[in-house]
């Protein structure tokens, strides 16, 4: 029996593009616009640097703006074709867009600071993840228009770089919505994921403006108060003086800084829905319940561990404790104490509250409370399905609806899949670094704390992360704190798609 074969002819002036090239053609001209825009607010230092009378690096800033234009004009001129982008390839371009976002925000370190490319990778790498290590030399003589290039970097880099030109461009579609969502972010308070991402920057900026209100009340200067409150807000954690919160020795900046450090880690939904709605959900939302629940229980622990093993004096612990609680689990990185001096007891607990972070749909990193949240509800239906017997329709309920049949195990999985992968990263970070760079005076313990601080883009460091360490050592963070920020995924699809075409 002869099978005929059937062609299908191209359509006029078109070209049959391989998948892969078809796949890029769909999802240029969405790549380009993203590093078009990110051009367009990369040149918001040039204001800080002519106030400040900095004009001599205003050249040196500028080969930001002018390599994400580049990139943008490049990649929008793509004539574009019809189609849908597949999720994989989603994924694997904003893993790309978040690596390029560093690559070339270093370059104002390297021509501006005489920086390393390395250690100005590193430096552009922790500012748009939110991680807040640092290799600068001296952050108290560095050039104004430099620091704020890195706050600036990590208030954007807050709530995503694909959301924040999403929002700006305001077009809609299903190439866009998928990267959008392939930079871990799940809000769907709105009809669409423009309008969404909107609402959240509209928000991050109403929070931003009341958080600089608040700090200013402390008496710290307007440029400090502007540099801490963006960085709080988006949990990143950069500072512009080297003794980051510790500078100004002001205990009241610290408790102001904490319900800052707080916002940021809550979900955008409930500002939403008390904006909005005039629905006061902040007592109802179960990840809010569980932020408020592990951070009292991390004081006490702290404060405790810091009175009866450290032997503070209890005023100093509690100061200590609320402060370094609030800033690890939300993923903030600011410290007013050095953790290498505490007990090994006390810094595994902050390391859990680091890994574990702050709310889905907030500014945070780390595993996230939903997830976790999901896991304790699987837990309970596991055991109540042993009592219900298993051929009984036991229903999961999550948020407050239903899930049925399969999709229990579905949803968990995915859940459970990037918990797992964030140990795994963790584990196989702590290894590779151990041979790269020898603790020294440092112990596998401070190992474990500085990978989990990348991972969770943390930033609270023992002093393990300098500039003395390697190059392979300071690239192995990179690509963690990498890795972390996008929850892995993107990055996995990223690598196995290279390895396809190689």
């Amino acid at each position: 029996m002869h099978h005929r074969k059937t062609f299908f002819p191209a359509l006029p002036g078109k070209k049959l593009l391989p998948a892969a090239n078809s796949q890029f053609a769909i999802i240029a001209p969405e790549l380009g616009l993203i590093f078009l825009f990110i051009a367009l607010v990369s040149c918001t230092p040039f204001l800080v640097g002519l106030w400040y009378g900095e004009a001599g690096l205003l050249l040196p800033m500028a080969s930001a703006p002018a390599g994400f234009g580049i990139i943008g004009i490049w990649l929008a001129g793509i004539p574009k074709v019809e189609g849908e982008a597949r999720l994989s390839a989603a994924l694997s371009a904003v893993a790309l867009i978040w690596l390029a976002a560093a690559l070339i925000g270093a370059l104002p370190y390297t021509f501006g600071l005489n920086l390393s490319y390395t250690d100005s990778v590193f430096e552009a790498m922790s500012g748009w993840t939110g991680t807040g290590f640092s290799l600068l030399p001296s952050v108290d003589t560095t050039p104004r228009m430099i620091l704020f290039w890195r706050s600036l970097t990590q208030w954007m880099g807050g709530l995503g770089i694909v959301a924040f030109t999403v929002a700006l461009a305001g077009r809609t579609g299903l190439t866009r919505f998928r990267l959008y969502r392939s930079e871990g972010r799940s809000e769907t308070f709105m009809p669409s994921v423009v309008a969404t991402a909107i609402e959240m920057w509209r928000i991050y900026l109403v929070l931003t403006a009341l958080g600089i209100g608040l700090v200013l009340l402390s008496g710290i200067p307007l440029w400090d108060a502007v540099n801490i409150v963006m960085t709080a807000i988006s949990t990143g954690g950069f500072a512009v003086h080297s003794a980051g919160i510790l500078y100004y020795e002001n205990p009241l900046l610290e408790m102001l800084t904490v319900p800052v450090m707080i916002a940021g880690a809550l979900p955008f939904k409930i500002y939403f829905l008390l904006y909005y709605k005039r629905k006061f959900e902040l007592l109802r939302d179960r990840q809010a319940i569980l932020l408020f629940t592990l951070i009292l229980a991390g004081c006490a622990a702290v404060t405790l561990d810091l009175i009866s093993i450290s032997f503070l004096p209890p005023a100093e612990a509690l100061r200590e404790g609320i402060f370094m609680t609030v800033s690890g689990i939300t993923c903030t990185g600011f410290q007013n104490a050095d953790p290498k001096t505490w007990y090994g007891s006390t810094v595994m607990v902050l390391a859990a509250l680091m890994l574990v972070g702050g709310s889905a749909g907030s500014t945070a990193g780390g595993i996230k409370l939903g997830r976790i949240i999901l896991g304790l509800e699987m837990l309970r239906w596991w055991f109540k399905r042993l009592h219900t017997g298993w051929r009984a329709i036991t229903p999961l309920r999550h948020d407050g609806r239903p899930i049925l049949e399969h999709l229990p195990e579905y949803e968990v999985s995915k859940s459970m899949l990037v918990a797992m992968l964030f140990v795994l990263l963790v584990a196989i970070g702590t290894l590779l670094l151990l041979h790269l760079a020898p603790p020294g005076g440092f112990d596998s313990a401070d190992v474990i704390f500085e990978v989990v601080s990348a991972a969770a883009n943390v930033g609270i460091s023992t002093g393990f992360v300098n500039p003395g360490m390697s190059p392979a050592a300071k690239w192995l963070f990179i690509i963690v704190m990498w890795v972390g920020r996008l929850e892995i995924v993107p990055v996995i699809a990223l690598v196995a798609g290279a390895a396809r075409r190689l």
